[in-house]
């Protein structure tokens, strides 16, 4: 037991029964900055949200149809008590719905981790706050943003107010 073999050796990586094959963890690791390792541990963390849902081998085209429903992706501690975490699962879902394949999952981690360029994070986080999709950050962006951040308990009198000191201060 860990007597000097390597990790991918004891991960069983690259044998028929192993999660992934070979290519499909070279393309993940060309599509992300993550390691071989790194891949194995979010895939483990995304089967661990549904056992019954994710096999225990994503080879074979089949494996893309496997999607985990947003109720199933917001227990993890990371999102579990971000007010955005709907909106950023959104962005990174295929439709838009917030349901998340692997690679989708593998995508989001990607971005938001420490290794991701900022360039590509504000890209992704200008995304999330532009809920109408338009390329800007207008009203109804802002009034979604800010009754996310107070879990919807402020008037719409409240709101507009916010709005409109966010929009005095910006000078706009």
């Amino acid at each position: 037991m860990g007597n000097g073999g390597s990790s991918l050796t004891d991960l069983n990586l690259f044998s028929k029964s192993g999660v992934f094959t070979r290519e499909q963890l070279d393309e993940y690791q060309d599509c992300t900055f993550f390691t071989r390792k790194d891949i194995i541990r979010l895939y483990r963390r995304f089967h661990g949200l549904n056992p019954q849902k994710v096999p225990t081998t994503m080879q074979g085209p089949t494996t893309q149809m496997i999607v985990l429903t947003f109720e199933e992706i917001e227990k993890m501690p990371e999102l579990k008590e971000n007010p955005f975490r709907r909106r950023i699962c959104e962005v990174f879902s295929e439709d838009g719905t917030a349901n998340l394949s692997f690679d989708s999952f593998l995508d989001m981690f990607s971005v938001l981790s420490e290794m991701a360029p900022l360039q590509l994070k504000l890209k992704y986080a200008f995304r999330i706050y532009d809920y109408d999709g338009d390329e800007y950050l207008g009203h109804d962006d802002l009034s979604q943003m800010i009754r996310s951040l107070t879990r919807d308990e402020l008037s719409d009198e409240e709101v507009e107010f916010i709005i409109e000191r966010i929009i005095e201060g910006s000078g706009i």
